[in-house]
């Protein structure tokens, strides 16, 4: 409460659906300004902007669970002055900005609860700046991850990150992406040396400096890691300076069952304790396993299973690190081991690990699936497996397991605020109760292109979709010690969180352009309960 008096919060936001009429603001019943969608088509043109309900719909949802939401149009902008005009009209006007790439995410973030403008940024696809010799790369929203690593099949570099799906570069900044090459190559945050980011009024900042890709960041503020992971709430990732890595020589991927969950973790310890070079190392409980092989066509005992892939020279897979790997899985209980070398082996190997998300979906048709996560230490991951799986048997839920704790649940239609809310309450809790976070990953794609998130406040919610937007300056705070009250749409919603200008007395030192007509600026939603 006191933080809501502070920022001058006020109730939530609501949800809309489909139906919903163009020109009226969810919860506001407020229409865009006349002539709004004109000035839309007098930046970008009139074919790049649309307000057809199809196209609305088709950007009002990603891959998730949650309700459709459309925007009350659709721009498609092609380069970054584009991008800075929309964003100063939007901002001058009012009118919510939702950012979208690829829409492949899990949690409804590309949502527009709030109505406004949603820009389709797939059409800046420009790959610039490719250095060889300082392993970078600059890449603007809709270069997607295989589209750079097709550009880059002759150089003898790949960038590694890989969630799963084929999703925007930008969006995986956005999101802070990781996937199963985190082990070796890290996250998306070490992989992104410099970001372009159109502000919400309009402004347009280097990160790290204009045209700078330097790996050391140790003078001044660290803005690269603030904007990575920031989901849209802070602006327009219009450009991503990259780190690649060399290619690895040689590769082998290989599977292991193992008796129990406590066993398969035990040997992923102790692979790493040897110095093994793996690349990756995934976790499939005995339902996902089964799932998987049935979806992909590939036999696989139901048991706790562990992928593995190794990278180095061939001389040391073949002499030293297979060897070692398989002498730990003996020692562990596990079985089946059949290393696979060649890359269309190795490909369907990771294929049916990426089809996952569909595979779970396949156990309960004509059900819903929602894809949640927590993220515990992994000497802790065999008892959250354990008490989660017994929650889900009490709660009536199907839920396939993966990586390091993360379940797709299958709740039938209608029934997914039920039991599926108490029990993803209680494995949040659970998660940080056992030195973890109650959120783990983004799901596959990172949810599209900056995908609006909502900061929680107070007890994790995590069957809320991640939704918000950029939006204009708001009306300042009422005299006499009252609140501005953002339109509410229910209890645990998101809910507005303006910066106040005795916050933020003037403009940051790292903007040169003149200060904004109105201090006001909406770059975050938060979560009230």
């Amino acid at each position: 409460m006191a933080l809501r008096r502070v920022l001058g919060l006020g109730g939530a936001l609501g949800r809309r659906s489909c139906c919903s009429k163009v020109g009226l603001h969810v919860g506001t019943g407020r229409p865009l300004p006349p002539d709004f969608v004109e000035a839309l088509r007098a930046v970008v043109g009139g074919p790049n902007v649309s307000t057809a309900m199809a196209v609305r719909e088709q950007h009002g949802h990603d891959e998730s669970m949650h309700t459709c939401a459309p925007p009350d149009a659709v721009v498609w902008p092609q380069a970054v002055g584009q991008v800075q005009e929309l964003a100063a009209l939007c901002y001058r006007c009012r009118v919510p900005m939702v950012p979208f790439g690829t829409g492949t995410g899990l949690e409804g973030g590309v949502n527009a609860v709030q109505g406004g403008i949603c820009f389709d940024l797939s059409r800046m696809d420009t790959i610039a700046e490719l250095s060889l010799e300082d392993f970078s790369v600059a890449v603007e929203p809709g270069v997607t991850r295989k589209a750079l690593n097709s550009h880059l099949h002759d150089t003898g570099l790949w960038f590694p990150v890989d969630p799963g799906a084929d999703a925007s570069l930008c969006g995986m900044a956005a999101t802070g992406a990781s996937g199963t090459n985190a082990v070796r190559y890290g996250t998306m945050r070490p992989n992104v040396l410099n970001l372009r980011v159109v502000l919400p009024d309009g402004r347009l900042l280097h990160t790290a400096g204009p045209g700078r890709q330097a790996r050391k960041r140790a003078a001044g503020y660290d803005l690269t890691s603030l904007f990575v992971g920031s989901e849209g709430t802070l602006g327009f990732l219009t450009q991503a300076t990259l780190r690649l890595h060399p290619l690895p020589e040689a590769a082998a991927v290989t599977t292991a069952a193992f008796p129990s969950v406590r066993a398969a973790v035990a040997c992923t310890v102790q692979v790493l304790q040897a110095a093994v070079p793996v690349a990756r190392i995934e976790f499939l409980d005995e339902v996902m396993v089964g799932a998987c092989g049935r979806f992909s066509g590939l036999e696989l005992p139901a048991a706790a299973t562990l992928l593995l892939e190794l990278h180095g020279s061939r001389r040391g897979l073949a002499e030293q690190q297979q060897q070692a790997a398989e002498e730990i899985v003996r020692l562990n209980g596990g079985s089946g081991l059949a290393w696979a070398e060649e890359p269309e082996e190795r490909g369907r190997l990771w294929a049916m690990r990426h089809s996952a998300w569909y595979a779970a979906l396949a156990l309960r048709p004509g059900c819903q699936g929602y894809s949640t996560d927590v993220c515990v230490p992994i000497s802790r991951l065999p008892d959250v497996v354990v008490e989660t799986k017994r929650d889900l048997q009490d709660s009536g839920l199907t839920g396939p397991g993966r990586g390091p704790a993360r379940p797709r649940l299958h709740p039938a239609p209608g029934q997914a605020g039920a039991g599926s809310g108490g029990h993803l309450h209680r494995r949040a809790r659970r998660g940080a109760g056992q030195a973890g976070a109650a959120a783990g990953g983004a799901g596959p794609g990172g949810a599209g292109h900056p995908a609006p998130h909502q900061g929680r406040a107070g007890p994790p919610q995590p069957h809320e979709p991640r939704q918000g937007a950029l939006r204009g300056p708001l009306a300042p705070a009422p005299r006499g010690g009252g609140t501005a009250a953002p339109q509410s749409q229910g209890r645990g919603g998101p809910t507005a969180l303006c910066c106040h200008p005795s916050l933020f007395p003037q403009t940051p030192p790292w903007v040169g352009d003149p200060q904004p007509p109105n201090k006001h600026l909406c770059t975050r939603s938060l979560h009230v309960p």
